[in-house]
């Protein structure tokens, strides 16, 4: 768990060592999580000139809640410190600033992949694929580091699908001893689905639907939770510990309160105490 820990302590944004990509590159469409139109490469109108949020404190008082359920997974520190080597997209040809825009995503995509990987890695359960997760980890990560012309090219999604294969087979290993466990839920949409003290102990719920359910006091526990949206449904009281594949972006988007159990590797989002 330690070891775990340190790997993804990597995967978390840096904000003080990114060039605020993810409030240029990236687009959004006035929302209830965006107050504004924003096109792709056009910078935020909350960005300053230091890279910062100007009004970080307070985005959801604001309209921006989709900015604090947001993760590059330390995608922003890579492109702008390793893959462009520290130089500043304001500074340099508009080439340069075009092609950072157009690797951040890719390098996102990648290091979401490693989060999950570093995860699997730690799942005694799934030791007979260890070898091909490190394999993959090894590769994923050295994809991080191509040239900003090779990541451009790559295919990430085929490398995803190549990556899913094995993070499937992994689920399915840790999940195998569950007592309890359920029919599987994948893909399942449960949107306003009324889960309030279910047993989902094991269970599979990768890319379902749980937006705005009510998981009040839900067991989740040994819970495979890759890619479910869990946007504004209530963790109150769950019990997520030894949930795996569950990222900080799902915990944010969702509400929750100081009796939600989360695994080790996750913060309580502060909105959740602050009533937000």
């Amino acid at each position: 768990m330690r070891e775990q820990r340190a790997g993804q302590a990597e995967l978390r944004g840096d904000c003080a060592r990114c060039f605020g990509l993810c409030c240029v590159a990236l687009p959004f469409t006035a929302s209830a999580d965006f107050a504004v139109d924003k096109g792709a490469g056009t910078p935020c109108r909350n960005l300053r000139d230091d890279h910062r949020c100007g009004i970080h404190a307070r985005l959801r008082q604001e309209g921006f809640t989709g900015c604090t359920v947001y993760d590059c997974f330390g995608a922003g520190q890579k492109v702008s410190q390793v893959t462009f080597g520290g130089r500043d997209w304001r500074a340099g040809p508009p080439e340069r600033a075009r092609r950072m825009f157009e690797v951040f995503p890719v390098v996102r995509q990648l290091h979401e992949l490693l989060w999950y990987l570093t995860e699997a890695l730690t799942l005694p359960a799934a030791r007979p694929v260890h070898a091909a997760l490190r394999r993959a980890l090894e590769e994923t990560e050295r994809l991080t580091r191509q040239t900003p012309g090779e990541l451009a090219a790559l295919d990430v999604g085929a490398h995803r699908q190549d990556v899913n294969v094995l993070l499937l087979r992994a689920s399915e290993l840790a999940r195998a001893g569950v007592r309890g466990r359920r029919k599987d839920r994948r893909n399942a949409d449960l949107m306003g689905a009324r889960l309030r003290g279910a047993d989902l102990r094991g269970i599979s719920l990768r890319g379902a639907y749980l937006i705005a359910a009510d998981l009040t006091g839900a067991d989740l526990r040994g819970a495979d939770l890759i890619g479910a949206d869990l946007r504004d449904a209530d963790l109150t009281d769950a019990d997520l510990t030894g949930a795996f594949f569950l990222t900080q972006p799902q915990v944010h988007a969702a509400r929750g309160s100081a009796g939600t159990r989360l695994p080790g590797s996750l913060a309580r989002p502060a909105h959740w105490t602050a009533g937000a």
